[in-house]
C-alpha cells in the first residue's frame, strides 16, 4: 500500500505568504496559530495540487498575495505511486486582456492539467464550510461526492466538467427557435455518453463506500451512515446496461426540449443527483441530527473514504482536515488520532489550540503559523 505524502512544501504570493516552505516526515502534519494567521490558507495550498478550485473554491486571481503582482505558485515533492516527484501549479502576472490560465508541471515539465497531479497525489479534505452539508442545497452534497469519487477516479472530475459543458452548450442551442435538430441530435448525443459515464461511477463509488460504512461499523469510534444516490440514472446502472440507459435519457432529452427551453436550463440528468445520508445510529435523516453528531458523521465518512480509497486504488490519500479537533472532547480525539494512525495516510490539520494536539506524539510535528510564516515548534 502506498500512501501520498508531501515531503516539502513551497508558497508563493500566496494568499497570506509572500514566501514559505517547510519539511516534514511526520505522519500527522499540525498547523497551529491565532485566527488568521494564514493556517487554512497552508492546506488550500495543498488542495490546488488536485484538480479543480481548491477546497474554498476559489478562482485562479483571487488567492494571490494582496502585496504581489497577482501571480502565485505552489510547489512540493511527493510520495506516491510511482515513487518521488515534484509538483508545481500557479499564474503568471496577468496581462491586460488576456485570459488567466493555470500552470501545472511535473518534474519542472509543462502537463496539460492538474488531472495529471493524480498519478502522484490523491487528496480528500474536510473544512468547518462543510459542517451545513446535510443542511444546505443539493448541489453542495454533489459536490462534495464528486471529490470523494475523483480520489479513486483522477479523470472523474474532467467528465463532470465535460458534461457540465455539454449541458450549457445545448442550453444555448435551446434558447435559438430556429436552432437545427440534427446539431441538438449531436449534442445531446455527447451529453447522455457523459451522463451515464459520470453516474456509473458515482454509482459504483456510492455502493462500495456504503459497504465500507458497514464493515467499520462499531469498530469506530465515529458513527456510521446509510448512503444513497438519489438519482433514476445512478440507480438504473445498477441493474441496466449502459447502453439502455444512454439510449432512455437521450430519448428525455429529446422529448423535455420544450419544456427545458421554456426553463433555460436541463431539467432532468445526473447533474441534478443529491446524496441521501441516514445518520444510522438513530435511523435518522442526517438533516435531522445535531451539530455535534452531523460533525462526528462527517469525520466517519471521511475515514470509510480513505480506507476505500487504499483498498480500491492501492493508495492512501492525502488528507486534509481544517479545524478537525475543535469540537472534539479529548477521548473523541485520542479515537481520531488512533483511526488515522491505523489508515497510514499523510495527515495536514490545522488548529488555534497547540495543547489539542499534544497526543500526537512521534508520529506527528507541529508547526506554528504567525503572520505568513511557518516553523516548526521546537
Amino acid at each position: 500500500m502506498t500512501a501520498s505524502r508531501i515531503h516539502r512544501l513551497s508558497l508563493t504570493n500566496f494568499r497570506s505568504y509572500r514566501a514559505a516552505s517547510l519539511e516534514t516526515s511526520a505522519d500527522m502534519v499540525a498547523l497551529v496559530g491565532p485566527n488568521g494567521a494564514g493556517k487554512t490558507n497552508c492546506i488550500e495550498a495543498i488542495s490546488f495540487l488536485s484538480p479543480g478550485r481548491g477546497l474554498r473554491r476559489a478562482t485562479l486571481e483571487d488567492v494571490g498575495n494582496n502585496e504581489g503582482d497577482g501571480s502565485w505558485a505552489v510547489s512540493a515533492t511527493v510520495e506516491g505511486e510511482v515513487g518521488l516527484a515534484s509538483l508545481g501549479t500557479g499564474i503568471d502576472p496577468p496581462m491586460e486582456g488576456a485570459s488567466i490560465s493555470r500552470r501545472c508541471r511535473i518534474d519542472r515539465e509543462p502537463v496539460s492539467s492538474a488531472a495529471a497531479f493524480g498519478d502522484h497525489l490523491r487528496m480528500v479534505w474536510l473544512t468547518p464550510a462543510m459542517d451545513q452539508l446535510f443542511m444546505g442545497a443539493a448541489s453542495e452534497r454533489r459536490r462534495f461526492f464528486d471529490r470523494l469519487v475523483l480520489a479513486i477516479d483522477k479523470d472523474h472530475n474532467g467528465r463532470v466538467s465535460a458534461l457540465e459543458r455539454s449541458l450549457r452548450s445545448r442550453n444555448r442551442l435551446l434558447e435559438q427557435r430556429s436552432s437545427d435538430s440534427h446539431w441538438l441530435d449531436a449534442v445531446e448525443r455527447e451529453t447522455a455518453e457523459l451522463a451515464v459515464a459520470v453516474a456509473a461511477m458515482r454509482g459504483e463509488t456510492v455502493t462500495r463506500l456504503a459497504a465500507m460504512l458497514h464493515k467499520r461499523g462499531a469498530a469506530s469510534a465515529f458513527p456510521s451512515a446509510l448512503i444513497a444516490l438519489d438519482g433514476w440514472m445512478e440507480q438504473a446502472l445498477a441493474n441496466e446496461p449502459a447502453t439502455a440507459v444512454e439510449d432512455r435519457y437521450r430519448a428525455i432529452l429529446r422529448d423535455n426540449r420544450p419544456r427545458d427551453a421554456a426553463a433555460g436550463r436541463t431539467l432532468d440528468g445526473p447533474h441534478l443527483t443529491d446524496l441521501q445520508v441516514i445518520y444510522a445510529p438513530k435511523n435518522m435523516p442526517a438533516r435531522d441530527a445535531s451539530t455535534g453528531e452531523q460533525k462526528a458523521l462527517l469525520i466517519g465518512l471521511i475515514l470509510a473514504h480513505a480506507t476505500l480509497v487504499a483498498e480500491m486504488t492501492g493508495i492512501t490519500p492525502l488528507l486534509l482536515l481544517d479545524e478537525i479537533v475543535a469540537h472534539l472532547d479529548p477521548d473523541r480525539r485520542r479515537s481520531l488520532f488512533g483511526e488515522l494512525s491505523t489508515l497510514g495516510a499523510q495527515v495536514w490539520m490545522t488548529g488555534a489550540d497547540p495543547a489539542a494536539f499534544a497526543d500526537l506524539g512521534p508520529m506527528g510535528e507541529v508547526f506554528d503559523v504567525i503572520q505568513g510564516k511557518i516553523a516548526r515548534r521546537a
